[in-house]
């Protein structure tokens, strides 16, 4: 008898640049199992691809239970074949992720980007369940998004749909990495609010030595260092702030003209470690976007954590599995 979709247990994945999280996903969202461990520091893929599969043996053999498919979320743009196009994190590009595990683990496996996996499992099981119209925000190193309307996922034409993090704030603004200038990452992202703060550390030496003193190194000063003496009552370190939560709340407005979606949720390291930053989106957005897109607005934090990608792409993977 074919499985029916709705019961299946299903794997899923969250890979990034230097870690990878295998969970074990009930029909309900629930985390039966989870395996979290580093990758392979060469990050060849044939070595993280024994990463996961040690993951998944680990979940397996805990809970007794059979997987009938496996969901990967990566840090990457993958195209509808399950190929990863390209990593900046992984260094891969051009990857057959989906063959090669397929044969490996000898199960179906779907391959998607992590933020639409975290995207997903945000809306099916997190701060967004019950909503057809969402946007989904994750700030962390990266910025990265996904958006759902009328009750399906935006992948576009070429399965790159939801790059919020590349929306263009500042026309002819800060170098990103990718080839764009003046994007939403280049302003929030956690390797932006680095380089912003040794710019200024550089040109405000005086205002700029508790954070200096606090790295060691002008080469060692990051987002957390920058949190860190803004608790500390740093005012150069206030500055910054109060910058990044101006940024992006226009990156926010810019999402919910676009796409007038009910509810935005806001998860990542970064939202989660300096809270001023959502506060920042709730009291600026309503009063900047237009008024027809905010009247039902409600913006909520991410409320899966750290398992957001990976219950969603083991949601994801249960369209593998043929209904009775």
């Amino acid at each position: 008898m074919a499985q029916n979709t709705e019961n299946a247990i299903t794997l899923g994945v969250d890979l990034g640049g230097t870690k990878v999280n295998v969970g074990l996903v009930n029909s309900n969202g629930k985390v039966l199992s989870v395996h979290k461990s580093l990758i392979d520091e060469s990050k060849q893929p044939d070595a993280v691809i024994e990463n996961v599969a040690a993951g998944v043996d680990a979940c397996l053999n805990e809970t007794g239970l059979e997987a009938k498919a496996l969901g990967i979320g990566v840090a990457a743009q993958v195209d509808t074949d399950g190929i990863v196009l390209g990593s900046p994190n992984l260094g891969w590009r051009n990857f057959p992720l989906k063959t090669k595990l397929e044969k490996k683990l000898g199960l179906p496996v779907l391959v998607t980007n992590d933020v639409r996996a975290a995207t997903y499992g945000e809306w099916k099981y997190g701060a967004g369940r019950g909503v057809n119209d969402l946007a989904v925000l994750f700030v962390g190193t990266g910025v990265g998004g996904g958006v759902i309307s009328g009750g399906n996922i935006l992948t576009g034409c070429t399965n790159s749909g939801g790059e919020l993090g590349h929306m263009t704030i500042v026309s002819g603004g800060r170098q990103c990495r990718c080839p764009n200038k003046g994007c939403l990452e280049a302003y929030v992202g956690g390797w932006a609010i680095a380089e912003r703060a040794r710019e200024a550390i550089r040109t405000l030496s005086v205002e700029g030595k508790r954070m200096l003193t606090m790295a060691g190194s002008l080469r060692n000063v990051t987002s957390t260092t920058v949190n860190e003496a803004y608790r500390q009552g740093d005012l150069l370190a206030r500055l910054l702030i109060e910058e990044t939560g101006r940024h992006l709340a226009a990156g926010v407005v810019s999402i919910v003209n676009a796409f007038n979606p009910c509810v935005v949720v806001l998860g990542g390291g970064i939202i989660e470690n300096i809270p001023e930053l959502y506060t920042a989106v709730k009291d600026k957005v309503p009063d900047m976007a237009l008024q027809s897109a905010t009247s039902n607005l409600r913006i909520v934090k991410a409320s899966l954590g750290n398992e957001a990608a990976v219950v969603g792409a083991a949601c994801l993977a249960k369209q593998l599995v043929t209904k009775s």
